[in-house]
């Protein structure tokens, strides 16, 4: 599975070739296909796509254009957020698991910065069906500029039951 933003030139993302963005996760392309994101389908999206790693985790990178700027040479911190959450979304779509985000906190520990490519990273912790719990970085230049941990429920068990957590 390939993890890695498709080719733009104004979106800030990593070039990937058309032969890498067919190997997103089938799950993902039915389940949300037009996902602002991951989304194959969203001509305006961002394009990422997420390489799940020996470990299990998946992996995908940004490159932080100055298009998603917050405060001066930072990325949006809505930004920030936005790509744990897809991160963590694919880490379960790579394990045949769709869920949405339940809750979610994230720690932003430094700023990340503009024109710097950045490492997205996540790894399911633990699981009791339909909840899964999840763990997200993101890292430039080797350094955890921001942290996330979410719980994920899948909702196939609240069309069952009719209740969700």
């Amino acid at each position: 599975m390939m993890v890695r933003a498709n080719s733009t030139s104004e979106g800030g993302l990593v070039n990937t070739s058309d032969a890498q963005r067919d190997e997103s996760s089938p799950l993902g392309r039915c389940c949300h296909p037009a996902c602002l994101v991951c989304g194959e389908r969203n001509q305006s999206g961002l394009g990422l796509r997420f390489e799940q790693q020996p470990d299990g985790s998946v992996l995908g990178r940004f490159a932080c254009d100055a298009n998603y700027q917050g405060y001066p040479d930072r990325l949006h911190g809505g930004v920030v957020s936005m790509l744990l959450d897809a991160a963590m979304t694919n880490c379960l779509f790579a394990k045949g698991i769709q869920a949405v985000t339940a809750r979610m906190n994230v720690r932003f520990r430094h700023p990340v910065r503009l024109s710097t490519e950045a490492v997205i990273q996540a790894r399911l912790v633990d699981q009791a069906p339909p909840l899964y719990v999840l763990k997200a970085e993101l890292l430039q230049a080797g350094q955890a500029c921001a942290l996330a941990d979410a719980k994920f429920f899948a909702e196939e068990a609240a069309d069952q039951n009719g209740e969700q957590p």
